[in-house]
Formats: C-alpha cells, structure tokens, sequence
C-alpha cells in the first residue's frame, strides 16, 4: 500500500521552506477543506449553462412576437458552445479568453436562424425585432459569463471549490506546477503530490507519494479529480497503459507540452501551457448521445432498407434453403459474450471450424449468391437488430470469435483495449482497408484511435467510406 507524506504543518511556507527545514524546491500538500469535499461533484457548466440559457431566453420578458426564432437560437447557441469547449473547465478564468468565441458562436447561430426566418418572412418588422432580441440576448450572455467567472473564482480563492490533483511527473516542471497550485488557489486543484518511475542515474527534485504503478491505489486514496502529466521519466506507451486504466480513466487529463513555444492552444497555470486531454471513456453525456444516434439510425435503416432485407432473404432460401440466418457468438463490450446475427453465406463443417476457422474468402464451397452478399457487405444487415438490442454500435471495433480474442489479447498488448466500447456493424479499421488478412496490429491501432477520438463527426466519415466500399464492392 502506498503511504503518502504528512500534510504540511501550519508553520510550513506555499514554497516548502520554513520550520521544517526542507529544501526550498520542496513543495508538500495541504489539508483538503470541508467545502471541498461537499462540492467535489460540481462542474463548471452546472453554472454556466442555465445562465446562458437563461440570458438567450430573456428576450421572451418583452415581446412573444419572435418566440419561434428565440427558442431555435437558444438550443442553437448552447449547442455551438458546447462544441466550442465553452462549459469545460478552465484553469485560468477570464471572461476576456472567451469573449471572441463566444461572440463569433453567437453571431454564427444567430446568422443561421435570420436567414432561415427571412425566407419564411417577408416583413422587416420581424426580422429588425428578432435582431433586437439577439443584441438583448447577447449583452446577456456576456454579463453573464463576466458573474459566472468571478463567482468562480471568488469560491476557489476560499477554496469552497477546489478538486484534488495529482501531477505525474518529478522533474523541474512538475515542481514548479507544484509551487504554483500550491500559491495559487484561484487555479481550483489542489496539489495532493506527485509520482512517477525516477531512474536511478536522476533522483526525483521533490519528494513522491508513490509510483506510477500505484497510481490507481492513490487515485482512489487521496480522491483524486484531476492528473495532470508534466515530464514523467517513463516511456510514453508506460504512461498511457497506466492512464487507461478505469480508475485513472475517470479522472480529468491535463498535460503540458513537451514543445514549448509551438503556440498551443490550450489553457494555463501560471506561465505554464496545459492542454486538456479528451475523455477517451465513452460514459455519461458521451455514451447517451452516441447510443441515440445508434438507435435512430438502426431504426430508419431497418425501415429503409426493408425492400433489401427481403430481397437477400429471399435470395438466401433460394440458394440454401431453409436456415436463412446465421448466428455466431462474438465478443463485445467489455469482454461480454453474445450472438451476432448475419444472412448465411455458407454452411460450416460443425461448430469448431465457425468459431476456428480465420477467412472464407477463398472457400470453393461459397456459391454465387453468398459470395455476392459477402462481397458487397449485405451478409451485415440483419446486425441492424443487434444494434437496436444494445449488442453492438454502428460504428465501433468489429466484434470477433472469443478463440481469436483471446489468442490476440494474448499476443499484443493494445487489442484488448479495443473492448472499452460496444463494437460496431462498421469501424475506422475495416474503411481504412483492414479487412480480411491484415495486421492484427495495425486494427487495434485504428480501432484505439477511433476510441480515444471518437465525435459524432467521426461516426458520420466512417459510415459515407463504408457506403462507398459496399458501391465499390470491397467487402471479403
């Protein structure tokens, strides 16, 4: 079990000098405040978002003349802000940071919902009143910005609002962040200590409250909220199997640049650059929209596509009689089992060889018609229904043969990760030309990358590559 040094003392200094007689880089942690620990749960757009909704609905006080346009813009707005990053946290608060954002978002929602009214309104009245409510709105939410920030900042400097960090690293940075968290409490984390894998020729400048292997241990000790990576003597594939890991996963990620002065945009401590690392856990808000998008797709295609369906089913029973579908169990998230369902393109020997057998695209006992459905990726449709269960995703990793999972699990180190998300009917990987016998390798690449990088925009790119791979006739 990891032990973590005494907080300082009442006669300690923010800069580690003073009656303890330690070296003056030394920086210890302090004592969490009661307030703290009741407000660890608070977000920043908790605040932030009812006030802006608030301020863009104002308008509405007056005049109910434009209530259409007023409504469409507010959803439009606080949609626009959310992509902008506008109800992350920020370290360092000013409502001068935002300003430019946040007046380019609001003139690009408001632009959107005029041009739509002009064509449905041929009156000047309306369109001059609903500019008045946008200058209303606007003004609005700028004050309001202004109030939000300052409560903010007046409830870290009393340190009503403050969460834990744990910075990773040992070297100078780390030490000066220290200091810094440490002096200044308007930044909302409060230092808790730092680890790190030292080597032996360079001995850590501060004292460390454990190693990286501990981290999940410590994380869950001292509460952490936030880690933040500065110059950890560990190599980068390390450090990010550590971070991976679910209880490091749920905290936020911060990083400082290696490249100094590249202009990264970002946030920052002091003179110090950090950039916020996205979530690469698809939970909350996150998961919510994505299985929406899943069920509405699932459900339209199935509709849609019904004349098709019907079409290969048919097809299916001609060529093989009866037995039109075929299920197999696949691994999914999580490493959970289930049975993927899919038009049968061929009959195997037993169940061995289906669950054994690596590719039939060569196999001589494939027919025409089952070669055509799997060529052209229509042997897929029925994984409709598995997408409407909850089995699977639109877009994700491939499911696999629970033999196959295992044997690369085994043989390298990234495919299991593949498994944080529901897998897909489509993925990055298989549009990227991994398909069939590729690396195994280069597929966990593809497939981790698309989970650490996921965006609605992403799922949207996968799916136009896949539909003209189907055209293109680019399937096994």
């Amino acid at each position: 079990m990891p032990t973590i040094p005494p907080a300082a003392g009442p006669g300690s200094h923010g800069d580690g000098t003073g009656r303890l007689g330690l070296d003056a880089t030394t920086v210890l942690p302090y004592a969490g405040s009661r307030a703290s620990r009741r407000t660890r749960g608070l977000r920043a757009w908790m605040m932030t978002a009812p006030v802006d909704i608030a301020a863009l609905l104002a308008p509405l006080l007056v005049t109910h003349h434009n209530w259409r346009g007023t409504l469409v813009m507010a959803g439009l707005t606080v949609a626009f802000f959310a992509a902008g990053g506008l109800y992350h946290a920020r370290r360092h608060v000013s409502i001068l940071d935002e300003l430019p954002s946040l007046c380019g978002r609001l003139l690009a929602s408001a632009a959107v919902v005029a041009m739509v009214a002009a064509l449905r309104h041929e009156s000047a009245e309306y369109l001059i009143g609903f500019t008045r409510g946008v200058g209303m709105s606007a003004g609005l939410v700028v004050i309001g910005r202004a109030l939000t920030r300052e409560i903010a900042t007046i409830a870290r400097k009393r340190r009503w609002v403050e969460h834990n960090a744990i910075i990773i690293g040992s070297g100078p940075t780390s030490v000066e962040l220290a200091r810094l968290l440490r002096r200044y409490p308007q930044y909302g984390l409060r230092f808790v200590g730092c680890v790190d894998s030292p080597s032996r020729e360079a001995p850590p400048a501060h004292p460390l409250i454990g190693g990286l292997h501990e981290l999940e241990q410590l994380v869950a000790i001292v509460e952490c909220d936030v880690l933040i990576v500065a110059d950890p003597d560990c190599p980068e594939p390390l450090l990010m199997e550590v971070l991976r890991r679910p209880a490091n996963a749920s905290c936020d990620l911060w990083a400082v640049p290696r490249l100094w002065g590249s202009r990264s945009h970002g946030d920052h401590i002091g003179a110090i650059p950090i950039v916020k690392v996205g979530d690469t856990t698809l939970s909350g808000p996150r998961w919510a929209l994505k299985r929406a998008s899943d069920v509405a797709f699932a459900v339209v295609a199935l509709v849609v596509l019904s004349p098709v369906l019907l079409l290969c089913a048919i097809a299916v029973f001609v060529d093989g009689g009866r037995g039109i579908f075929f299920r197999q169990e696949r691994i999914g998230r999580h490493g959970k089992p289930f049975n993927i369902v899919k038009f049968r393109s061929m009959r195997p020997v037993d169940q061995h060889e289906s669950q054994t057998n690596w590719s039939i695209a060569h196999d001589q006992r494939l027919r025409p018609i089952g070669r055509f459905l799997r060529r052209t990726s229509l042997d897929e449709l029925p994984q409709l229904w598995n997408i409407l269960r909850g089995d699977m995703s639109v877009v994700g990793p491939r499911p696999e043969r629970p033999y196959f999972v295992e044997k690369f699990s085994a043989e390298y180190p990234n495919y299991a990760m593949r498994h944080r998300v529901p897998v897909g009917l489509t993925g990055l990987a298989q549009v990227s030309g991994l398909r069939g016998d590729t690396p195994i390798s280069d597929r966990a690449r593809f497939d981790n990358y698309y989970i650490e990088n996921w965006s609605l925009w992403l799922d949207a790119k996968v799916l136009l590559r896949t539909v003209a791979e189907v055209f293109r006739g680019g399937g096994r």
